[in-house]
């Protein structure tokens, strides 16, 4: 800067120079007559002295205005440098300009991707003219074969044309799955260019859309029933049938029961049932309808100490047996202080071959005006089937469902979900355990080789986009090792993650032990339900209760996805081993 200051100020001083030669060169005195040699000297003593005399202080005064300006400038200049930090960008004067790189940079991406891309269109393309040659190619041969004749030989030779088409269709949905995702990695290649910064691609497929969206349960249009019971009219709740699951969905069956009959539902005792008040917040249905529609047994024994004797015991089911109440389960209700008449029932009704019954059926086969009544059981019941399993159920009430997890099982779920799986992720209810005999007994099985359901759920995975899968199972671990090696997914192994042992370094499940239900395997069971209808998409075991609760959550909570299935829905297993 002072080396600017001094060449600036030196800048002046040669104008000032050229200033003043120049006004002396334009501004000349009249030269005086030439005297004579001798008379030169004295005159240039006496007469040229008045001039220079003039010219010095000329001189000293120009000298004295180029002074003052360099204090001028000394003054100025910071003052011009303050004003300039101020108000210029001094970031875009002296900053390099980067963005040509950047830009350079992002054209490269979009040559590499785009040259990407034309190959996979190139491979699709062959792919596609492949499929479409062999489909032509097999419908010449269809139509020569049928008019070829139809003698015997020709004939069998179509039969086993029949038998091979099954196995020729399975060719053509494996090239055409294999088409829809090669198509899918040239859509990943040519958005991988756009995906930096804070550039993000929505939906699951990059374009917004949502492949696995939540189904619309229309809430708005339920069919309801208002549920006001008479104080001192109960109705107690027989299930004996399978596990909790079955459990569960007798109670909300019982429900609608109570609700037709007008009478409060009394919980079974944990004496000779599961313990409910640990998996289900029997409060939150009371809360729900407004009004005191369910109790424990244990506050019925209290309003009902001097008289605890079932008025009138109803079996749903005559046979195989009445209520599936045997002699055991007669002796447990009774050592509950319990007394109760006659077994009855209303109809002849079989288990295996239920018949459909209407509301008007149960009020004019189960209403009574005893003060305590049972019935049972009646998991089996095919009474209003589409209103009782409507979303939200058939009763009127404020709240998304009515049988649902405890507060402490739902925080632990969402805890979970927090430390292991986010927001998006797949479950998986994978029932193996004495479900191969079970299954095989059906038609057709629902028991699928490892390798197969590994296609199934990679398919699903894919179609929902998601990078993890929650593993509700009761299979060996050979059998879950082989599973996670096969769900493989654009070349991506994807993890499946199940609930770990109890560890005191985590506290998810802190909740839990702080309230005494760590161990409960109905608890464990009730939050893997939880985990598994609060994922993004469920897929579950055909023919489980286990998975139709789960379904039931999910629907009542609106979780519910249109990629919601069976394992592997619509295949049969690949193979199937004999019967004993």
């Amino acid at each position: 800067m002072a080396r600017d200051a001094a060449s600036f100020s030196s800048d002046e001083e040669d104008d000032d120079r050229r200033n003043l030669i120049h006004q002396n060169d334009t501004k000349p005195a009249p030269p005086p007559a030439s005297p004579p040699a001798e008379d030169r000297a004295a005159a240039f003593d006496v007469e040229d002295f008045g001039p220079r005399i003039d010219r010095r202080s000329k001189l000293s005064k120009l000298a004295k205005l180029a002074l003052d300006k360099r204090y001028l400038f000394a003054v100025f200049l910071p003052v011009f440098i303050v004003v300039v930090y101020f108000t210029a960008d001094l970031h875009s004067l002296f900053s390099y300009d980067v963005s040509s790189i950047k830009a350079n940079s992002f054209g490269d991406r979009m040559r590499e991707s785009e040259l990407r891309a034309l190959y996979l269109l190139k491979q699709q393309q062959v792919g596609l003219q492949t499929l479409w040659n062999r489909a032509f190619r097999d419908l010449g041969a269809d139509q020569n074969s049928s008019l070829s004749g139809s003698n015997s030989s020709e004939i069998n030779k179509g039969h086993q044309s029949l038998a091979s088409s099954s196995a020729s269709f399975d060719d053509f949905k494996s090239s055409v799955l294999k088409q829809i995702s090669l198509n899918k990695e040239i859509q990943d290649v040519l958005l991988l260019a756009h995906q930096s910064g804070n550039l993000s691609v929505e939906g699951a497929d990059g374009f917004g859309f949502d492949r696995c969206k939540k189904v619309d349960q229309r809430f708005s249009e339920r069919r309801t029933i208002e549920w006001n019971p008479k104080s001192n009219k109960f109705l107690l709740a027989i299930c004996l049938s399978g596990q909790m699951s079955n459990h569960l969905i007798c109670l909300e069956k019982h429900m609608f029961f109570a609700a037709v009959l007008n009478r409060v539902l009394v919980i079974p005792s944990f004496r000779v049932d599961y313990r409910y008040h640990r998996v289900l917040d029997i409060d939150h249905i009371n809360q729900c309808l407004g009004r005191k529609v369910v109790i424990s047994f244990e506050e019925f024994s209290e309003i009902r100490k001097n008289h605890l004797h079932i008025d009138r015991f109803i079996c749903y089911f005559s046979s195989p047996q009445h209520c599936y109440v045997d002699d055991e389960h007669v002796k447990k209700l009774k050592n509950l202080g319990l007394s109760m008449g006659k077994l009855e029932s209303p109809w002849k009704e079989d288990v295996k071959r239920p018949n459909k019954r209407t509301l008007q059926d149960i009020q004019a086969k189960f209403a009574s005006n005893d003060d305590v009544i049972a019935i049972g059981d009646v998991f089996f019941a095919d009474v209003e089937q589409e209103w009782v399993m409507q979303p939200g159920g058939p009763l009127a009430h404020k709240c998304k469902t009515l049988i649902e997890p405890s507060r402490l099982i739902m925080l632990t779920a969402e805890r979970f979900i927090q430390t292991f799986l986010g927001k998006d992720y797949i479950a998986l209810h994978f029932r193996r355990h004495g479900f191969l005999k079970f299954c095989n007994a059906k038609k057709p099985s629902c028991f699928y080789p490892i390798p197969q359901a590994a296609d199934c759920i990679s398919r699903v995975v894919e179609r929902a986009n998601t990078p993890v899968i929650y593993l509700s199972t009761d299979a060996a671990e050979s059998e879950t090792g082989l599973l996670q090696s096969l769900i493989v997914v654009n070349g991506k192994v994807v993890p499946l993650v199940k609930r770990p042992a109890s560890n005191s370094a985590e506290k998810w499940d802190a909740l839990l032990y702080r309230h005494g239900l760590q161990g409960d395997s109905q608890v464990e069971a009730m939050l893997d339900k939880t985990i598994c209808a609060m994922s993004s998409v469920f897929i579950g075991a055909s023919g489980s209760t286990f998975t139709e609760d789960i379904l039931r959550l999910r629907k009542d909570w609106g979780s519910a996805s249109i990629c919601d299935e069976y394992l592997c829905q619509g295949e049969d297993p690949n193979f199937i081993a004999g019967n004993e």
